[in-house]
């Protein structure tokens, strides 16, 4: 034999009213976030851009201390290009920005590229 299941009624509908009062359900979704993607900004290494400036850059830009930023450097000059840091988009993208106005304006042809992580 199989059950069917009982519906009960509320008072509403006991009395042809189409009202809707009755219990309900209230569920909570949890949104699901999104890791932003990362970039890294690279260095280029030239033959014409000073040591001493590209030390400077990573210090004044990239908060790097004289430690780090002499051994970025060193590993750009013997490897053509260097990371400078890992950030967001927008973060990676004003930091490129900067660098290459920075260049420009003490007429440098130093490269910095952004490329996804």
């Amino acid at each position: 034999m199989i059950a069917e299941p009982i519906r009960m009624q509320n008072n509403s509908e006991r009395n042809g009213e189409n009202g809707n009062r009755g219990t309900s359900v209230i569920t909570r979704t949890k949104p699901k976030t999104k890791k932003p993607n990362l970039y890294r900004v690279l260095l280029l290494n030239d033959d014409y851009t000073p040591m001493d400036f590209v030390i400077h850059i990573l210090e004044r830009f990239f908060q790097k201390d004289l430690e780090s930023a002499t051994r970025i450097m060193l590993h750009v000059h013997n490897h053509g290009v260097g990371e400078c840091g890992i950030y967001t988009y927008e973060v990676a993208e004003t930091k490129v920005s900067q660098v290459m106005d920075f260049a420009r304006q003490h007429q440098h042809p130093l490269q910095c590229v952004m490329e996804k992580k």
